[in-house]
């Protein structure tokens, strides 16, 4: 059995995250982007366990050769606390869109794919 490293968390986004959420979802929305990074700023931080939030978002795991990936796993791995995630629900599609922590998602499911993840969703 391996342990488990503590996988520890800022209480809120780190201030860069909501302009990179807002360069990734203008590639997907048109004007309604600027509502959910709005939305994003003021919604208080949930939680939903990581395996959960792939499943809703549809994405693949990215492995061990991803630079940002490793690099996020280091960071959890030295005890240095990762930002949450920002998620938005896309009703259209019927998925959850990672706005912003994807690579953190990835890097904290390899650990646990039950970790805790603390979320800010519109």
């Amino acid at each position: 059995m391996t342990n488990k490293p503590v996988i520890q968390w800022l209480k809120k986004p780190d201030k860069h995250d909501y302009p990179a959420a807002e360069s990734y979802l203008s590639l997907v929305y048109e004007e309604e982007t600027y509502g959910f990074v709005k939305g994003l700023r003021k919604a208080p931080v949930v939680q939903f366990k990581a395996k959960d939030i792939f499943r809703a978002s549809g994405l693949s795991l990215l492995g061990v050769s991803n630079s940002h990936v490793e690099k996020d796993k280091k960071r959890v791995l030295k005890g240095e606390k990762l930002s949450p995630i920002l998620l938005v629900r896309d009703p259209r599609n019927g998925k959850v869109v990672v706005a912003d922590g994807y690579h953190r998602l990835c890097a904290v499911y390899s650990f646990d794919e039950d970790a805790v993840i603390p979320c800010k969703i519109v």
